[in-house]
Order: C-alpha cells, then sequence, then structure tokens
C-alpha cells in the first residue's frame, strides 16, 4: 500500500508507505462536516449544481476513460452512465429543500401542550465505495444523494475502472467543495484501510461476498450501511407473452454492458409451449442488435478484465452449464465474450448457483406459472425480477408469491430509472435503498423533536401516584 498525500484537488495513493494516511484523511473530512457547512442548504444547493457541471463539461473525458475501462459503446455509457444520472442529480436538486424542512406531528393529547416534529439532519461522513460495471453512475448518484442531505464524504471509485477513476479523482474535486468530498484511487489495500476507519454511513455497490466484508468492518464501529449488491435476477415468460417483444427486451437487458449489470436478467424461465419460439427469436435479436459477428459492432462492450473473461468461460464450459444455443465464441486478446444462449442447465450448476455477471443468458423450461415461482422461491431473493405476460392474473400472481428488491413487468432494467422508484435490493441483493427521496432519506437521520413549555405543568406523571391518577393515565396514554 501506498501512503496517500491529501491535496485540494483529489486524494491518490502516492508517495512512502504510512499505515494512518486513512485516519488523517476521515479526520480531515470529519473537521469539515463538524465546522456545519455542509448543513446549509445553499451549500448543497452548491454542489449539485457542480456534479450537473462535472457531468456536462468532464462528458467527453468520461466517456473516453469508460470505452478504455470496459469497450462500452458511446450510446451506452452516455445513457447508463451520463444521462441518467444527471436526470437523478437534477432531480435532488430541485426537491431536496423540500425534504429538508422539518415535519410536524401532532401529538396525542396527554401530551399538549406541546409540539412535535421530525427533523431531517445530515449523518456526517459518509463512505461510498464503488463499482466498476457503471463507474460513473455509481460514484455520483449516491453522492449526490449524501451531498443533497448535507453529508460530507469520500469516495473509492473502482480500480477496475482506473481510467474513469483518474477522471473522477482529478477533476471531480474542481467542481464540489474539494475540502468536504475527496476521492481516493487505489485498490484492496486503500478499501480496507478506510473501512478500519469510523464512518457515520458506508454506501457500497458491489458483490454479495464483498458485501458481507463491508457489513462485518462497518459492525466494528456501529455504521449504518446501504448495500447494493446483486444476484440472479429471473426472467418469467408466460405463453401470453407477445414474443417478438419479449425476446428483443430480454436481449437488450441481457447484453447492455456485456452483461455486467447488477439488474440483468441471469436466467429465463419460460412456458415449454413457447421456450422454442422464444431461443429462436433471442438469436435473431441478437444478431438484429450486433450482427453476425458481434465482435466486430462498436455496439457491444468488452469483459472488463481477464479474471473475469476466465472466470466466465470457465462457469461456460463446466459441468452441467447446457447446451450453446448461440454465441460461447471467446477472444481472450480482446477481452470479448460473444452474447451467448444456453439451454437447460443443471439447476445445481455453478453456472446457475451464482451470479454470472457476464453476456451467458441460461434458458429453462417450465410446465407452467407455479413452477416458475417455486424455482425462484428456492433461491436467494433477487435483486430484481422480471414478468413478461399479456394476462394480469399470472402477472399478479407471480407478484404476489415472490420476494425481489424491484420487480419490472415487460420489459427489463427500465425500473432503475426512474427517481421517485426507490432502488435497491432485499436480503442477500442488499439493504437499503436510495434513488430520489429515498435516497436523501438513506443519507439523513431523521431526529425526532418535542418541544414542551414550562407551564402548565401538570403533575399527574409525578410521584406519589395513587388510584386517582392511575385511573386518568390509563385514560389518556
Amino acid at each position: 500500500m501506498t501512503y496517500t498525500q491529501f491535496s485540494a484537488d483529489s486524494t491518490g495513493p502516492s508517495g512512502a508507505l504510512g499505515p494512518e494516511w486513512a485516519a488523517e484523511l476521515v479526520a480531515s473530512v470529519r473537521a469539515v462536516f463538524g465546522g456545519g457547512r455542509t448543513h446549509d442548504l445553499d451549500w448543497r444547493q452548491s454542489q449539485l449544481e457542480g456534479l450537473l457541471r462535472f457531468l456536462t463539461v468532464e462528458e467527453e473525458p468520461l466517456l473516453e476513460a469508460m470505452a478504455t475501462d470496459m469497450g462500452k459503446p458511446r450510446v451506452e455509457a452516455w445513457a447508463a452512465d451520463i444521462g441518467t444520472t444527471r436526470g437523478e442529480v437534477e432531480h435532488l436538486a430541485g426537491r431536496f429543500r423540500s425534504w429538508a424542512r422539518p415535519r410536524r406531528v401532532r401529538l396525542p393529547l396527554a401530551f399538549r401542550p406541546g409540539r412535535g416534529r421530525i427533523d431531517p439532519r445530515p449523518k456526517g461522513v459518509v463512505l461510498v465505495i464503488a463499482p466498476w460495471n457503471y463507474p460513473v453512475q455509481l460514484v455520483i448518484e449516491p453522492l449526490a444523494a449524501a451531498l443533497a442531505a448535507g453529508n460530507a464524504a469520500i469516495v473509492k471509485p473502482s480500480e477496475l475502472a482506473p481510467a474513469t477513476a483518474a477522471v473522477l479523482a482529478g477533476r471531480l474535486p474542481s467542481y464540489v467543495d474539494p475540502e468536504a468530498v475527496r476521492v481516493v484511487e487505489g485498490g484492496v489495500p486503500e478499501t480496507t484501510a478506510l473501512l478500519e476507519q469510523r464512518f457515520d454511513h458506508i454506501f457500497f455497490t458491489g458483490s454479495t461476498a464483498i458485501g458481507r466484508v463491508v457489513m462485518r468492518a462497518a459492525a466494528e464501529h456501529l455504521t449504518p450501511v446501504t448495500l447494493e449488491l446483486g444476484g440472479k435476477s429471473p426472467v418469467v415468460v408466460d405463453r401470453s407473452a407477445d414474443l417478438g417483444i419479449t425476446a428483443r427486451r430480454i436481449v437488450w437487458g441481457k447484453f447492455l454492458n456485456a452483461g455486467q449489470t447488477c439488474i440483468a436478467p441471469d436466467y429465463v424461465l419460460v412456458h415449454n409451449s413457447v421456450r422454442d419460439q422464444l431461443l429462436d427469436r433471442m438469436v435473431r435479436e441478437i444478431g438484429s442488435f450486433f450482427g453476425r459477428d458481434p465482435g466486430a459492432s462498436g455496439s457491444y462492450a468488452r469483459v472488463v478484465n481477464e479474471r473475469h473473461l476466465t472466470r466466465l468461460t470457465s462457469l461456460l464450459g463446466g459441468e452441467g452449464s447446457g447446451r450453446v444455443v448461440t454465441g460461447g465464441t471467446v477472444d481472450p486478446g480482446r477481452r470479448y465474450l460473444a452474447p451467448t444462449i444456453v439451454v437447460d442447465p443443471d439447476p445445481d450448476s455453478a453456472l446457475m448457483t451464482g451470479e454470472i455477471f457476464g453476456p451467458i443468458l441460461p434458458v429453462l423450461g417450465v410446465d407452467d406459472v407455479e413452477e416458475a415461482i417455486s424455482f425462484v422461491n428456492s433461491r436467494e431473493r433477487p435483486l430484481a425480477l422480471y414478468v413478461f405476460t399479456s394476462d394480469e392474473a399470472v402477472r399478479d400472481r407471480v407478484l404476489d408469491a415472490t420476494i425481489s428488491g424491484g420487480a419490472c413487468v415487460n420489459h427489463t432494467l427500465l425500473h432503475v430509472a426512474p427517481s421517485d422508484l426507490p432502488f435497491g435490493g432485499t436480503g442477500p441483493s442488499g439493504m437499503g435503498s436510495y434513488h430520489g427521496r429515498a435516497g436523501f432519506d438513506e443519507f439523513s437521520h431523521h431526529r425526532s423533536v418535542m418541544i414542551r413549555p414550562f407551564r402548565p405543568d401538570v403533575r399527574l406523571m409525578y410521584p406519589p401516584y395513587n388510584a386517582l391518577k392511575e385511573k386518568l393515565l390509563r385514560r389518556f396514554l
């Protein structure tokens, strides 16, 4: 590990080893929060406006960095990491002042005269640990929510998207308060050192396995956490679905960002009577999207690194992985894995027991919707669930009988975008939620306040107690 120098424009590893660097960094940011300036609503507004300027002015460097890191197609990178993020920040900037106002609470008769209210208060110094797959969106959106709520923040972008992390570390501090928002570059040692410190909230996006590590570290300081994890998000396709549109929307949601999306469809459960038709249509849609050779398409991203490509190819070639219907081509030199569909994998195979997080889509046939529901419920609760059907009874049955972080009917991924729909997982797919007001609330402590006058000072609750006091208390409390 290297010692992190603290400058006005960025924080990154440089110089000689110094185990105290993380403590010094957190202390410096805590001093800023303690000074009170992050509480000011105008300060919060200026930070959000700064994030919007950053996304506008630095758009080209960010797009170039994401292309370098992951081969992200320009349109995908703009839509998912810049355009959607800008919309979320604008939503926060236009509404956070109303959310920050104290909310009056009517007190019961026994507690009058008096007034009650709920004050949203900043939590303090928050740590945002972001992943590599959407390296701008998953830094800026939680950061924006934290700043809207009046917190100071330390941000740790992923080392697996180093070009994007460098743009964030080098340029973001020019648009926000550089003492209240610090960006730390580096890898596991830097993240580990940060997690040893006491924060007032930790926001982590990543795998379930690392989420457990984060939660254990947070428990040492009783720090609240938001965990945005993943899991195997199922797609249930009923025989009443429009198969052409269903195929197009599944293929889009699965192979966006080469399948490296936490809410990507992870496997499909389709009614046996329409299974082969759906498979044929999905294969055609892959060709429609990416041509006969997706490796030559400018619309198809790459696997993030060789290690993840090796993991994916081992899943594809593992025991019980099923029959490849299309794809399977691998080019390690280009970190390329073709859009791949497999049919009839063993439900207990590695492909079906862990999150794939790549461009492989298993498809299994089921005899009816109850079999699909039973299959989904036999596994860990997913971050997302998708159901395609024209039958409202089937739709409602799947939604009522399953539990997932979020759900989308007759499309994929889109439920993540509207700011008024909270986004988050449940159980192994995460805890807590954000976007819009949910994000503001996640980074706020909602303090209950009661204000009483000195008089009248009714002695009913005070000793000595007697039968009359007991009778009155039982009546009014």
